[in-house]
């Protein structure tokens, strides 16, 4: 099915954001769960501390290169496909980091000392997807492109 670039450019939004808001909830959530396991402790500043910093660092330097390079690719596409909104690898990538989020999920509720560690990581990734987001607006990759 071909689809015009604009629509490539949505699908990816949609996808970076939906990695977004479902990263921030769980590490919230993970950390709500550290707050009531230990009100008092230094975990959850530590993992809150680190998720900002890393999350910070990884869309400024790493994630928004990558949807600028996605941007342009889909761009350059001579004749876009609906598929084509991130590239094959990307998409055995993203099953392999939500397989691994699972894991470390499970490992967060059988080991209580996890439950940091697993929320920096949310935290962390689903920051750098939020922050890393603005490329698509700063390169209007949902304006409709009127002919010349």
């Amino acid at each position: 099915m071909r689809v015009a670039p604009r629509t490539l450019n949505i699908l990816a939004a949609v996808t970076w954001y939906a990695g977004a808001v479902s990263l921030l909830r769980k590490g919230v959530s993970l950390l709500a769960k550290e707050h009531a396991r230990d009100p008092e402790g230094l975990g959850l500043w530590l993992a809150l501390g680190a998720g900002l910093l890393l999350g910070g660092l990884k869309a400024r330097f790493v994630f928004s290169a990558n949807c600028r390079r996605n941007l342009a690719r889909i761009a350059a596409l001579p004749d876009p496909r609906l598929w084509q909104f991130f590239r094959p690898g990307f998409f055995v990538a993203l099953a392999a980091m939500i397989t691994a989020g699972v894991l470390l999920s499970r490992l967060a509720r059988v080991e209580p000392r996890a439950i940091c560690y697993v929320a920096a990581l949310d935290l962390a990734i689903g920051l750098a997807l939020l922050g890393s987001s603005l490329v698509f607006w700063r390169q209007r990759a949902f304006s409709r492109k009127t002919p010349a």
